[in-house]
């Protein structure tokens, strides 16, 4: 192989000077490089496409089929992929050219930590409860962990999420909740 000796001064790009407003030189193209500016969006899209790519790779050890005829793998497999497409927008929409970057805050541990409890309680409590004391929990639970919580708004909610819940998993879709506790619905 021939490599030629190319000389120092011809690798480095020279590129136009212009006085900026402080009197200093500097180069006339700026720094082109991208930054992260809003990190939360950034660490958002990196865990769409880890969790897409989890899916459509998870998904290759069942059948795929076809779109006429689509196999068990076919489902997981492309919410997988859009997963990921998501997270690669999400990613590429929090790099910016020329802007100030916005550091990540700190995660509020405490409300999570509630509001995992209470997916967690109703869950737990759905089958001796009942769906509706289950979600009387889940709900204001959850609604503790918001830091404008109110019971006035809380209590319409629990009640508009009751009657919703109700409507459409027990009569229209019949699902086999118990709508109230053992020891009272016997």
């Amino acid at each position: 192989m021939n490599v030629r000796h190319v000389p120092k001064t011809w690798r480095t790009p020279i590129l136009p000077r212009h006085a900026s407003r402080n009197g200093k030189d500097e180069r006339a193209f700026p720094d082109s490089a991208m930054r992260i500016v809003r990190q939360k969006d950034f660490v958002t899209g990196l865990l769409y496409i880890a969790l897409g790519v989890a899916f459509a790779v998870a998904s290759y050890g069942y059948r795929m089929g076809t779109a006429s005829r689509m196999g068990p793998g076919y489902f997981p497999f492309w919410l997988g992929v859009l997963l990921a497409a998501i997270g690669v927008m999400v990613l590429w929409g929090s790099l910016r050219l020329h802007a100030e970057p916005e550091k990540l805050q700190r995660w509020a541990v405490r409300p999570m930590l509630i509001i995992l409890a209470s997916v967690f309680i109703f869950g737990a409590m759905l089958e001796t409860l009942g769906l509706v004391l289950s979600l009387i929990v889940l709900i204001v639970g959850s609604s503790l962990a918001s830091p404008e919580f109110t019971w006035r708004s809380t209590i319409i909610n629990t009640v508009a999420l009751i009657v919703f819940a109700v409507v459409v998993f027990v009569y229209s879709l019949s699902l086999q909740f118990p709508v109230w506790p053992t020891f009272i619905a016997g």
